[in-house]
């Protein structure tokens, strides 16, 4: 055996599995009306205990959660009690503060148990703006059927009266910016989507404002 093969094998055992997934978790952004139409559950909720379940290498964070409120997912557990993520945030799990705060929790119904990831949306309830939490009640469900497409450079178009062109990105700032504070993506009466800001629910005689 060659001297820099073995130096090799000894660099590679020196590695542990958690220096392997290290950085392992990366996701693009997603606008908070992408996230609540791709999700099974969306809910305002405060975590009130957690355990670690010995399941994997790193185990799974079960997060016990009292329901505020349901925003979708009624159909598939009106009553949400666990919240399922992965222990270790190299693989996207989520880090939750006990008897804190209340989050806005998006995630997957699998096995009749709820997983949430960072590539899903989390965030605290009193970051939300006013018109995310309008979206959560009244608007992102009406734009299910809307596609926000990103814009990451310049030039970008829209290709179908069903897109809303998301540029928030080209500022570095995705899901922080703008459109994603301010905006929902909503299908107008004439048969296409385009951005809809307000501060009621969209009625027949606001609903083809198209700002921005």
């Amino acid at each position: 055996m060659s001297v820099w093969l073995s130096f090799l094998l000894v660099l590679l055992c020196s590695w542990s599995l958690s220096d392997l997934v290290a950085e392992a978790c990366t996701c693009l952004p997603i606008h908070p009306q992408d996230a609540f139409c791709n999700s099974d559950i969306v809910i305002r909720a405060k975590v009130v205990g957690k355990k670690l379940m010995k399941d994997g290498p790193f185990g799974t964070m079960r997060y016990t959660v009292k329901q505020m409120k349901m925003y979708r997912g009624f159909e598939k557990m009106p009553q949400v009690q666990y919240i399922y993520t992965e222990a270790s945030e190299s693989l996207c799990g989520v880090k939750l503060e006990v008897n804190k705060y209340q989050y806005l929790i998006t995630g997957r119904v699998y096995e009749g148990k709820v997983y949430t990831g960072l590539c899903n949306l989390y965030e605290k309830w009193d970051r939300l703006t006013l018109s995310q939490r309008k979206g959560l009640n009244h608007r992102y469900h009406l734009g299910c059927g809307c596609k926000i497409k990103p814009c990451y450079y310049l030039p970008c178009f829209v290709t179908s009266k069903n897109e809303c062109l998301w540029t928030d990105m080209l500022s570095n700032i995705g899901h922080s910016g703008s459109q994603s504070k301010h905006y929902a993506c909503i299908r107008q009466k004439e048969g296409y989507c385009s951005w809809y800001r307000g501060w009621a629910p969209p009625d027949k005689t606001i609903i083809n404002a198209t700002d921005p």
